[in-house]
Order: structure tokens, then C-alpha cells, then sequence
């Protein structure tokens, strides 16, 4: 049987009528959640209150609500969001409404477990807890059906909505995070220097070269230092994605000059049989300065 979150990537972009058809939500199932919100609401504030006597036993509690203004605000949100469920009016409106639930998780850092957990235990309080017992037993199974099934409708939307804003966040880091391992930095007018710390591997690599590309367009600058005397290992991968960085460099218009090669690094690529060809490369940052100087005509006082 499929879950929520299996449907997750299916309901994407799709309109309330395309979503009430793929979970299976109907007139008769519309009408059951009408007729059972008229027992429920009267007792909705009372319900909610018997749910954060249980919110207040999960560990997250005391992270989202240790503000009592911010309690009462997302109590009236919660009575809100289920007063809309009991209308059962299912229209782009509600659609949207539904997507925002996931969004507002998303920014205040609920987990999706907690999240789910609150929807399981509401759901087990509207379909059993509050209940008052005026329908037959087949009445009551078929109305428990129609209530899960609109359940599970909201849980995708939310979940859809809780994983794109997500993603976007962790899209943010990343972007973040590359420019924060990939500095490159103006040392002089028409020399970057680009130090690198750490592993290279095929995606840094994108990276570096997309970091150094962007700012050598950006500065006009004709010469760049590749520093990577932080870097830990380097094998023939880590060799030829340096052999590409220069050599795109090099179409800009701009050499490239890679710094820190240690006598171990040196060994390793002959050892490995790597064609560095017209690389070039110094033993020290320092040494690549002074060819970076000597390269754009640049001469320090004092020389």
C-alpha cells in the first residue's frame, strides 16, 4: 500500500481535482467529513487542548513552544486548519493553504517525524477519542475511511511542500559552502590566487573551475595561482582535474599557476606517469608571486 510519502512526488503541480482522483476522494467521502466535523467542532477547542497535554510530552516540545504567545498563535492556526478540513471544500485555495503547512515545518525546523507523529495522534482523537457513537458500525468505518484518506491528501501536500523548502535551504548551504572553499581572491590587478584545503575530488573540481572561471571574467585577470599545498592526496584523478582547470583557464586568456607542490606530490605524479605538459607549476606560493609579478610586468619598491 502506498504511503503519503510514496505519493509525494506524484502530487506535485497538480490541481484539487487531479489530487482528490489520485486519492480517491469523492462526494460521499466529502460529505462523511462534512457530517462528521458537525461532531467533532463543538469540541474542537477541547480536543486541541488534550493534544498539547500530548505535545508537551515530545521531546520538541519545549524547542517550538517554550513561548507561550507563540503557542496560542499556532492554536488558532490548528483550530483554523481543521475547521477547513471539516468544511471539506477542496479547491485551489485549499490546495495552496495545504502546501503553506509544509513551508511554515520547513522554516522552524520540525522534523518530519514529529510531524508525523502529531498528525497520527490527532487523527486517532478525531476518528476515535471524540467520537460519540451516533452512527452504525459500517457508518463509522466508511466516515474513518474518508477522513484518512483527506488525512493523508493534507500529509502529502505538507511533506511535498516540507521537501522543496527543504532542498532549497540545503541548496543555499551549498552554495555557501562552495564559495566559502572556493576563495578566490584579488591579489593584484590581473592576479587571483585560489587556495585549496583538503580533497579533490570530480564535483570540488566543477567547483574550483567554475569559481576561477566566473572571477577571471569578472577581473580580466591574466594570471592565476592554484595554491594546493593544503591538499591532501594527490593521484591521477586529482592530477587531471588540475590539468583541466589550467587548461580552461587558459582559454580565458589567463595561466594558471599551481603553488604548493611538495617533493611528495612531485613523486607521486612521476611515479603515476602523469603528463603535466605545459603546466606550470612552483614549489612555493611565494615563487608563484614572484613569476605572477614578473609575468604582468609588475615590480615591487625596493626590487
Amino acid at each position: 500500500m502506498e504511503s503519503a510519502i510514496d505519493r509525494t512526488n506524484m502530487s506535485s503541480g497538480l490541481t484539487a481535482d487531479e489530487l482528490m482522483a489520485l486519492y480517491r476522494v469523492d462526494e460521499d467521502d466529502l460529505q462523511r467529513i462534512r457530517e462528521h466535523g458537525r461532531i467533532i467542532e463543538p469540541r474542537l477547542g477541547e480536543l486541541i487542548e488534550e493534544f498539547y497535554a500530548w505535545l508537551r510530552r515530545q521531546p520538541e516540545y519545549t524547542r517550538f513552544f517554550s513561548d507561550p504567545d507563540k503557542e496560542a498563535a499556532v492554536r488558532k492556526l490548528q483550530q483554523d486548519f481543521w475547521r477547513l478540513f471539516f468544511e471539506a471544500k477542496v479547491d485551489d485555495d485549499y490546495i495552496r493553504g495545504r502546501r503553506s503547512v509544509g513551508e511554515a515545518h520547513a522554516r522552524i525546523g520540525l522534523s518530519l517525524q514529529s510531524y508525523f507523529a502529531a498528525v497520527n495522534h490527532f487523527l486517532m482523537m478525531i476518528n476515535d477519542t471524540y467520537y460519540d457513537g451516533s452512527q452504525s458500525g459500517d457508518e463509522h468505518g466508511a466516515t474513518v475511511n474518508s477522513v484518512t484518506k483527506m488525512v493523508h491528501l493534507d500529509t502529502s501536500l505538507a511533506v511535498e511542500s516540507f521537501s522543496v523548502a527543504m532542498n532549497r535551504q540545503l541548496t543555499e548551504q551549498s552554495r555557501a559552502m562552495m564559495e566559502m572553499s572556493t576563495p578566490v581572491t584579488a591579489l593584484w590587478n590581473e592576479i587571483l590566487m585560489l587556495p585549496v584545503v583538503g580533497i579533490i575530488d570530480s564535483r570540488r573540481a566543477q567547483d574550483v573551475m567554475t569559481a576561477m572561471l566566473s572571477r577571471i571574467a569578472e577581473t580580466r585577470s591574466t594570471v592565476i595561482i592554484l595554491d594546493i599545498s593544503g591538499v591532501a592526496v594527490v593521484d591521477t584523478a586529482v592530477a587531471n582535474h588540475l590539468i583541466k582547470i589550467t587548461k580552461a583557464t587558459s582559454l580565458m586568456g589567463c595561466e594558471c599557476i599551481i603553488s604548493g607542490v611538495s617533493p611528495a606530490i612531485a613523486q607521486t605524479m612521476v611515479e603515476l606517469g602523469i603528463d603535466v605538459g605545459n603546466v606550470k607549476t612552483t614549489a612555493t606560493l611565494q615563487d608563484a608571486l614572484t613569476q605572477a609579478f614578473r609575468q604582468t610586468g609588475i615590480v615591487l619598491s625596493g626590487q
